[in-house]
């Protein structure tokens, strides 16, 4: 997974595209976000796989949820599916 990049020399601080696999953190819906808002993510892992995850879902049950990835960034279900119906969205 990736983190984020080093600010030392710069380098290789943009990477163009979707990094399907920077770290990310599934909640639900309502979790109340606040000082312990990582601690209660349900799972972790790779953006990508976290997407794999919730598109096993009910398309009912996917509004419960959302993914939290790099800097606070939130992706609820409707953008979630539009992302795992990418042509460069890693399958497997």
């Amino acid at each position: 997974m990736t983190d984020h990049p080093s600010t030392y020399r710069a380098e290789d601080t943009h990477r163009p595209g979707i990094q399907w696999d920077d770290r990310a953190s599934l909640h639900r819906v309502g979790d109340g976000d606040g000082v312990f808002d990582g601690a209660k993510g349900l799972r972790q892992g790779t953006f990508a796989d976290l997407i794999r995850h919730i598109m096993l879902m009910s398309p009912d049950e996917r509004g419960d949820y959302y993914i939290e990835k790099l800097g606070d960034r939130e992706y609820h279900s409707e953008e979630i599916a539009s992302l795992a119906a990418r042509d460069d969205f890693p399958r497997g």
